[in-house]
Formats: C-alpha cells, structure tokens, sequence
C-alpha cells in the first residue's frame, strides 16, 4: 500500500511538471512571441519571398519615469504592379488616381513599359484605409502588401545620438549612433521561430542563467528626457541663428550618475529621411577632438588645490605675459595685473596665472591629474565610433612652455564627451563617472537590464571638490556677465572658455577663429544638472561669454523650474 501511495505521488508529479511546461510554452508563445506569430499569421498582405521589416524600439524617460517613443516602427502599405499583367498602362493608372490622387502619370507608364519585369512599387506608405479600397477594386496588375518602416516621432531631436539606419551592400541595419551601437539588440532576426519546444524552451533558460542578456532582442530606454531635450534643441536653433557657427553643441548630465538628460548638435538630421550628405551623420560628441581653452583652468586649479600647492588666497605677480622656451604666454587682453590670488585667476580668466598654476604642479603631476580625469582615454560612453582624442604633449616630456598651454586647454585636444566626464568630478565630489545614454534594456525574453551608476575612480578630495566649486560659484556670482545672472537663492559654478582654432594645413592658429567653450553646475552645493556647450567659430563675437551666457542661464532656470530643485542658498 505504501508503495502504492508512492507511485501516485510520482505520477501526479510527473503531470503537475508536463503542466506546468506547457503552461510555461503558452506564455512564451502568447507573450513573448506573441506579436511575432500574429504577423505570421498576416501573411495574406506579406510578398511570398519578403520578410516584414521588425525591428526593437528606442525610448525617451521622462521625469517621472513615463516612456516616450523615441525610435519605432509605422504600419503602411505598399501599392506594387506587374507589368506583365497590365495590357493598358493608361486605365490602370486611371484606377489608380481614384485611391492615390498623386500618383505621377509619367512615372508610371515609365514603371510598366519593361513587359519583363514582374514587380514594380508605385506608392509605400499607404494607409490601411487606401490600401483596403484599393485591395477590393481588384484592378488587374495590382497588388497591395503589408510593410514596416522605422519612425521617428521625435523627427531631428536627438538624432546623433539616436543614429540612423542604411544598407551596407545588401544589409539594412544600424549605421550611426544607438541604432548602431545596439544593432544586436534591437536587429529582430525572425528565422527558426518554430523550432523544438522543448529546445527552446530550455536553451531561452540556459541562456537568461548564463549570460542574462547575450543574443537577445529587446528595446531600450533612455535617460533623455523629452521636454529637457526639447529645450536645448530650442537654445542651439535660437543660438545658430544668431551666432552662425561652423557647429555647436550642447549636453546635459547629471555629474553624480553620468545619466545624460539630453544632447544635440548643429548640424543635425532627420534620421527618418534619406541623407544626402554622409558628413553630417558624424557624431562630435564622441567622434571629433578639440582645444577647449579655459574651461581647463578649473581642473588645472583643482589638481594643485588638492594636492595643496595652492589656496583660493594664494597669489602670484601677473605681468601681463611670461616667456618660456622663448615662447610667449599672455592673457587674453596682454595687461598686467600686479599681485593677483588664485581666486582672481578664475574670475579673470588669465592665462598667466593658470600657467603659474600649471609649472607649481610640474608635468608629472599635471599629466597625473590629466590622466585621472580620463584624458587619453575613451569613456566607454554606450555610442559607437569614439576616438582617443590628441594628447602625445601629456605623454612625452612636455617643456615649461607646454606644461603652461595645456593648463588652460591649448596644445590638447579632447572630445566633447571626455571634456564634460573630467568636468563631472569637480561637481561630484572627485568621482570620475562614465556617462551613458541607456537607462534599461528591456529584453523579449522579459530580462531587464538595467544600466546604473559606474564610478571608474576617485580624482579629488572630496573637499577639493567643494573648495572648487566654492571659486567657480564666486565667478558667476561676481564677474559672469558682470554678476548680473548671479541667483540670490541657488549657487550656480560656471566658467568660459575661449580657444584659438588651429590651421589644419599650415600650422599654428587663426588670429580671428575661435571654438567657444562653456560649462556650469547646480546647486553647486550639491549639482543635479551640469550643462555643456561648445561652438565652433561662432561668428560676430570673440569671447565665450557673450555667446554662450545666454543659452546656459536660459536653461538653468527651466531645469531648476521643470524639476522644482530646492533653494541651497
């Protein structure tokens, strides 16, 4: 009897694990690869030897953590005809005209004049209403078929870093951007869906055990956030129009996470329309490399505070210019100043004090710093197509001359992205954080990976940081703009930057070209929001601070409202 009770028990497990297989299959059939076997099951509007294009979606985050489509998929419908079949080109282009009133006549009797061709598309992207009058018309020759195509709600906003699609010989996928970047995850590989139940069953759970997330298709979400984005999109339109710049762009970052809140760039494209100019697909953030100018001086200024060689109070004799290595250094205007403290260095924006900032910490000490503010290195940012930048002056033996240039972000060249990661650590507390644009993927097979906060190393004291912090807000408090954008109730640190542009082809630099450079974080006390422009050749100003003042403060008082950001002081 016992024996008995035993197999019964082993039978009714047997049947509750087979029950539960299967329960496990139908879920994954229905949920999973639902959306999958219904467009199979579409196949009376598919071409027999065509697959419908599929492909994962891209998302924005907003605030409060809602997903706003960002790169999708649109339904239409193709309008083909087969000119074999059309005996007169003239009427079917008459019934035509009825459902498709632009349907060009010319073009048409071009398309079905070759009697050896079986298939010409005259009309994509057909409603589903047009496409159904058509489909029941029945005209001889012509046939309706179900199609997908990427969309892009957003049109330009964002669309270096969203990316662009386009065929590689005969491959249609990810060419710029996140579409490149995550062409394994969002690239819908549809072959084998019918494949042994129980192999795939089990090999979706080795795989989710082993890896989580290796080979598998998904979508991905964003940390921009659509409003944000939106209105840095407006500044650098509002600025282009005013400054015509050679290029501009602008980025937005929480300095504690890395987490990007938006970024865009003039030029830019609609990566829903076909480009014709190859160039203005390339991503500068990531992909191109410049002397920032003295947006530098902060982290040179930093690294000798941290290492205690100098004080906010610390001073030095300006003179206007020095020579080194028979070179001149000079400050912007070439006057001399007398006797002048550090805090003054940053105020005035002066090239000689900076340099007298950079020979105090010597070129081990300035390449060390340098390096651990990631210069030289890329960021691992998640975009493709990241470059190292130029900065062999760091690694060779750099002369006085050298050292006191690349104090104040001359004789270095770095890229926009590596620029606002080192800038990052003065607002953060010393981390050096990697930036990145993806908050979460979220993968078919109901995996979600979710993209946190990577702090690479610790720069800075954390007291260096707030000391730092403490000079750049006494800037914008007492000489950005005259003091007059200071906030009474929010510290704001800032600093402009003005660098001349190198000649590409006969060496040394323009007397009348320069990149404008600008960066600034909030609360100071403890920053939310850093916000970074750089323009190139701006025309009508010098100065960065009569160009990019503007657009900063214009945003910092948005984010500040947008996202209710309390008083610090």
């Amino acid at each position: 009897m016992k024996d008995f009770s035993i197999r019964i028990k082993i039978v009714a497990l047997f049947f509750i694990v087979v029950a539960l297989l299967f329960a496990s299959r139908l879920f994954y059939l229905q949920i999973v690869h639902g959306s999958d076997y219904t467009e199979r099951a579409d196949n009376q509007y598919l071409r027999p030897a065509n697959n419908l294009f599929d492909r994962g979606s891209i998302f924005f985050t907003t605030k409060d953590g809602v997903q706003v489509s960002a790169a999708t998929l649109k339904t239409g419908f193709i309008v083909a005809v087969n000119p074999q079949q059309i005996t007169n080109p003239e009427i079917a282009w008459q019934k035509l005209t009825v459902f498709l009133p632009t349907l060009d006549q010319v073009k048409f009797l071009a398309q079905v004049a070759d009697q050896t061709d079986p298939y010409e598309e005259v009309a994509t992207h057909v409603d589903k209403t047009v496409a159904d009058k058509i489909k029941q018309a029945k005209i001889t020759g012509v046939s309706v078929f179900k199609q997908k195509w990427r969309f892009y709600p957003a049109g330009r906003n964002a669309s270096h870093a969203i990316g662009f699609l386009g065929y590689k010989g005969d491959v249609y996928n990810g060419r710029y951007g996140l579409e490149k970047q995550y062409e394994s995850v969002l690239s819908r590989n549809r072959d084998g869906l019918f494949v042994n139940f129980f192999a795939e069953l089990f090999s979706d759970f080795n795989r989710a055990v082993k890896s989580k997330t290796v080979g598998q298709a998904g979508d991905i979400v964003l940390t921009i956030e659509p409003l944000v984005q939106n209105m840095l999109e407006k500044e650098l339109d509002a600025y282009t129009s005013k400054w015509q710049p050679d290029s501009v762009t602008g980025i937005i970052i929480n300095p504690q996470t890395g987490e990007i809140y938006a970024v865009a760039s003039r030029p830019n494209f609609d990566p829903g329309e076909k480009q014709t100019d190859i160039a203005v697909l390339n991503n500068q953030l990531v992909e191109k490399f410049y002397e920032m100018g003295s947006i530098f001086k902060p982290l040179t200024m930093a690294a000798a505070l941290d290492l205690n060689l100098v004080t906010a109070s610390t001073t030095y004799k300006d003179t206007g210019c020095i020579t080194l290595n028979t070179k001149k250094v000079c400050n912007f205007d070439g006057k001399a100043r007398g006797v002048i403290p550090m805090q003054e260095v940053l105020s005035q924006s002066l090239n000689t004090g900076s340099a007298f900032v950079g020979l105090k910490l010597g070129a081990k000490n300035l390449r060390d710093y340098f390096h651990g503010y990631g210069f030289g290195e890329k960021t691992s940012i998640d975009l493709p197509d990241e470059v190292l930048g130029l900065t062999t002056n760091l690694d060779k033996k750099p002369r006085e001359v050298e050292v006191a240039n690349m104090s104040f972000g001359q004789g270095i060249a770095v890229t926009p992205i590596q620029t606002v990661r080192a800038l990052s650590v003065l607002a953060n507390g010393g981390k050096l954080v990697r930036p990145h644009l993806v908050k979460q993927i979220n993968y078919k097979n109901l995996l979600v990976d979710e993209i946190g906060t990577i702090v690479e190393r610790h720069v800075l004291k954390p007291e260096t940081s707030r000391e730092i912090s403490r000079m750049l807000t006494t800037v914008v408090d007492t000489k950005l703009a005259d003091g007059r954008v200071k906030m009474s109730h929010y510290s704001i640190a800032a600093k402009t930057g003005t660098a001349q542009i190198a000649k590409t082809t006969s060496g040394g630099y323009y007397d009348d070209r320069y990149l404008h450079s600008f960066f600034g974080y909030f609360p100071a006390t403890n920053p939310r929001f850093l916000i970074f422009f750089m323009s190139v050749y701006p025309k009508g100003a010098t100065y960065s601070s009569q160009t990019l003042t503007d657009p900063f403060i214009n945003l910092n008082r948005f984010l500040i409202n947008y996202y209710q950001v309390l008083p610090d002081r």
